[in-house]
């Protein structure tokens, strides 16, 4: 998606303003790279902007990842050590059924009883549920767990290449405040600035 490399930067946001491009045309769609050297001072710190504003939409997403994560292997953990675990114990008051507590949210349980070891009913998203048995439970929110694992992979690669886009930008915007090119840059709202 994006890198960085000395003083250019990845960008696929699109063209700069005042400009149109043809989104028809597989080739307009690639991502660019400018060489931020050449932009001014306000196009360098809307860039800084867009930059710091995608980090932040992007580690929140890591984040809740990471809670979806904990969520699937706290499953696990309830159908290996609530359901399977429980019948393993021998645990129970007559019947064949075990008292549990049943989680409503994640500090609110209500009593229940636990009436078949054997299957559990299993929550697929989008408010869709589906009865499996307490192996293929397991097995899903085991795979649910792997593919998020790798998805977060993924983000953490794109968050390093951010965060080093954000840091070339800071550090070329430093600079160019720094050598007083801040006041000199000439103020207009048309395409490229001032070589």
């Amino acid at each position: 998606m994006s890198s960085s490399q000395g003083a250019a930067v990845s960008s696929d946001a699109g063209a700069p303003p005042g400009t149109e491009e043809n989104h028809s045309n597989p080739a307009l769609l690639r991502p660019r790279t400018v060489d931020i050297a050449t932009l001014s001072v306000p196009q360098l710190r809307a860039l800084q902007s867009r930059l710091s504003s995608e980090l932040e939409h992007l580690t929140t997403s890591h984040a809740k990842l990471r809670s979806a994560q904990s969520k699937f292997r706290d499953c696990i953990k309830s159908i290996n050590e609530g359901v399977v675990g429980s019948k393993s114990s021998g645990g129970g008051s007559g019947g064949g059924e075990t008292d549990i507590l049943v989680p409503l949210t994640s500090s609110l349980y209500v009593k229940g009883k636990l009436a078949d070891r054997e299957k559990v009913i299993v929550d697929i998203g989008t408010g869709f549920y589906v009865e499996k048995t307490t192996s293929k439970a397991v097995d899903f929110y085991t795979n649910k767990v792997k593919d998020l694992e790798a998805n977060l992979r993924d983000l953490e690669k794109v968050v390093q290449g951010k965060s080093g886009n954000l840091r070339v930008v800071e550090d070329v915007l430093r600079q160019k405040v720094l050598s007083g090119e801040a006041g000199a840059a000439p103020s207009g709202s048309g395409g490229g600035g001032a070589s």
